[in-house]
């Protein structure tokens, strides 16, 4: 009885230990780490610049408005500075919208022209302003692409115009402002780059299409402003390109969950 009881407890104390060896040999696996989440809600700053113009018009009489001429599209080209503010709400995790207002100064240059009296001049796009609206996909955490729109108003400097042989021709147009609407659309992505920390600082590139109500001008004679005969009439269409340096009040960047 006794060697019985002996064998017993020797076969419990190896299936003991096998059953330890087993749970002891049990592999480690690590909790899989959570994809990185950036919060896109809040306030921003920018600024930068940027270039392109253009302009339908065409000449007519100033009494009677007999066109004198087809529609002409007249190229511009130069500068402007752009400034602005908006706000942005991350509504899910891969889609923002937000409300903007920017203003824009500079110098795009456009040609006038009227065939019929053989005159020539620059119109200038001095000043423009917007507010508006957007709504972005998050291509990547850091990476927003987006479409906007809104209201759009814009400063036209006065026309000088000159001869075929360069010299004043004694008439011009006087400045206006124009009211219209836009849309458009781009990408903003943070400066977070090639190693370099900057928490906050992002850059985007837009292209913006600018429509503006139609205006008929009279062609006036320098000095006592009367009437030359000729009216032109312009469908101002601006197109802009630009670059801007962003800056976020609230970003702190993906976080990524540490074990």
């Amino acid at each position: 009885m006794k060697k019985i009881l002996l064998a017993l407890t020797a076969v419990a104390a190896m299936t003991g230990s096998a059953s330890a060896a087993d749970l002891a040999a049990r592999p480690y696996v690590k909790a899989p780490v959570p994809a990185p989440v950036a919060n896109w809600t809040g306030f921003y700053i920018f600024g930068g610049g940027g270039g392109l113009s253009n302009s339908d018009q065409s000449v007519q009489t100033t009494v009677g408005a007999v066109p004198l001429t087809i529609g002409q599209r007249q190229g511009g080209s130069g500068w402007f500075g752009t400034v602005g503010l908006g706000y942005d709400w991350q509504f899910n995790s891969t889609w923002v919208a937000g409300v903007f207002a920017d203003g824009q100064f500079g110098s795009i240059r456009g040609t006038v022209q009227d065939p019929f009296f053989g005159i020539t001049g620059s119109q200038k796009l001095e000043d423009s302003w917007a507010a508006g609206v957007r709504l972005g996909y998050l291509v990547a955490p850091n990476v927003l692409s987006y479409v906007n729109g809104g209201y759009s108003g814009a400063h036209f400097g006065q026309t000088n115009f000159m001869t075929l042989a360069g010299v004043p021709a004694g008439a011009h147009l006087n400045s206006y402002n124009r009211n219209g609407w836009f849309v458009g659309g781009g990408v903003e992505n943070s400066l977070n780059i090639f190693g370099i920390s900057s928490p906050g600082w992002f850059m985007k590139t837009e292209y913006r299409s600018a429509f503006y109500n139609a205006k008929t001008q009279d062609e006036l004679i320098d000095g006592v402003n009367l009437p030359t005969g000729n009216s032109i009439r312009a469908n101002s269409w601006n197109q802009t390109i630009s670059t801007s340096l962003v800056y976020r009040f609230n970003w702190t960047g993906p976080v990524v969950a540490k074990y």
